[in-house]
């Protein structure tokens, strides 16, 4: 993998514009001619090691962005796309696909963009209607998770919350006292059975349930105090999303607010430097600032500062029949979060069977691709005793060359023998897998009544 050519003309090109240079002054900038930078933006040249220097010393570029920015998600996110039934007919191989994000990689992405606005839908020919969820999740990534003004808002405030207290539940408690004229009242169970947190604005309470453990209160206030301290950030956050429809601007503010009260529980600056020094070792960060297994998994990815940058992670949350209700993928740009189905051998399916226990993998991806994944379940809060028994897994992964200082990753080889996944049976092209449920959409079955192998769908090629 190492000796893999890097052809990324689509991000060269798109830097070079967002910086507003013609190609003859990047050239300059770089000290290479502008046919060569010609050549790389049309990827007839690959990206040197010297030129992603150069790029990176130069302009405001991460070397690590490069596989999140491809078009469309890069070749094998179109593949996924083109397996639908609708393109059955049109037998697009492989090399058609590298030509057509070579050659046209904006008309790659405009056809990702509206493939994934209309959705399965238009395989019965209707469109499906507008998901806020999607809209909101769209907007997140966007970002790349991570929100500048917001991180530093918080990262302010944390600093001064800690001059006044180390108990930070109390102190976010005193300041709503004090300057906004807000308690905080712990109430039973029974008064509250069905809420967590509720604002009542005539007692002039933040009323939490008592089901609530230490983190997730402190969380709780935290969210209270981004809705009041944070307003403006999240009013602009929110403006320039331009949403049209009401319930996926109030799902987006609600993630602000949430993302406000991690980066206040956890500020920048500190907890990035826990993490390098830790190896981000998860346990451990949980202790150090106060968080629940999830609230430190949120945060992963949104270590994207300019200049401070953590290693790009991604989360899943899926539940025992593997619907995932939260996706971020950050700037990792990893398939794994993109992707609407999960492979089963993916050890995420398997952290059910042990609660609370850290699950530790090395996947290969049918491209290539490598990750390091770490699984775990968590329970949500406010769970009571012969009720229904709930229970989500947390996935979170980062690409096997930037696993090597976790402490996830000691007594592992991070070039040797991975377990093959797919992004699902209906995604997955894999020959031969014992483990698969159904073929692969676009490709068609090959029935032999003389042969039974130890998969039972054969399928046809590219």
């Amino acid at each position: 993998m190492a000796d893999r050519k890097l052809f990324a003309g689509h991000a060269v090109r798109r830097l070079r514009r967002q910086a507003g240079l013609t190609q003859a002054a990047m050239s300059d900038v770089l000290a290479i001619s502008p046919s060569y930078l010609n050549l790389v933006e049309r990827n007839q040249r690959p990206l040197s090691a010297s030129l992603l220097v150069k790029l990176a010393e130069s302009f405001d570029f991460d070397p690590r962005a490069l596989a999140a920015g491809e078009p469309g998600g890069g070749e094998s996110a179109i593949r996924r796309r083109l397996a639908d039934p609708m393109f059955a007919d049109l037998e697009i191989d492989r090399n058609e696909v590298e030509e057509w994000l070579a050659g046209a990689p904006g008309g790659a992405e405009a056809f990702a963009r509206a493939y994934d606005r209309i959705g399965s839908g238009a395989v019965s020919g209707e469109v499906n209607a507008s998901d806020p969820i999607a809209e909101v999740r769209r907007e997140i990534e966007r970002w790349r998770g991570h929100f500048a003004d917001l991180d530093a808002a918080a990262e302010k405030l944390a600093d001064e919350l800690r001059l006044g207290a180390g108990d930070l539940y109390g102190a976010i408690g005193e300041r709503l006292r004090v300057k906004h004229q807000l308690t905080i009242r712990i109430l039973p169970v029974d008064v509250m059975p069905d809420l967590l947190r509720r604002l009542d604005l005539h007692a002039r309470q933040l009323q939490l349930s008592e089901t609530l453990d230490p983190a997730s209160r402190t969380f709780a206030a935290a969210f209270q105090l981004a809705q009041i301290e944070a307003r403006s950030e999240i009013d602009a956050l929110a403006k320039g999303a331009s949403f049209t429809d009401r319930a996926a601007e109030r799902l987006y503010r609600r993630h602000l607010a949430s993302y406000f009260a991690a980066a206040v529980m956890m500020p920048y600056a500190r907890f990035l430097r826990a993490c390098e020094a830790t190896g981000y070792d998860l346990e451990l960060l949980q202790r150090r600032f106060g968080a629940g297994f999830e609230q430190v998994a949120h945060r992963l990815p949104t270590l994207q500062r300019v200049g401070a940058r953590g290693l790009p992670f991604f989360m899943v949350r899926i539940d025992r029949a593997g619907q995932a209700s939260k996706r971020f993928s950050g700037a990792s740009g990893s398939p794994l979060a993109e992707a609407e189905g999960r492979c089963p051998l993916w050890r995420m399916h398997h952290a059910f069977d042990r609660p609370g226990s850290l699950a530790v993998q090395l996947v290969e991806l049918e491209g290539g691709a490598r990750w390091l994944t770490i699984s775990r379940t968590v329970a949500p809060q406010g769970r009571r005793y012969g009720a229904v028994p709930t229970e989500f897994a947390i996935g979170l992964g980062v690409a096997a060359e930037f696993a090597g200082s976790l402490a996830a990753a000691r007594g592992i080889d991070l070039k040797g023998e991975a377990t093959p996944i797919g992004l699902g049976c209906r995604a997955c092209l894999r020959e031969r897998c014992p483990q698969r449920s159904a073929p692969p959409i676009g490709r068609a079955l090959l029935i032999n009544e003389r042969e039974r192998g130890v998969s039972p769908f054969t399928f046809g090629g590219d």
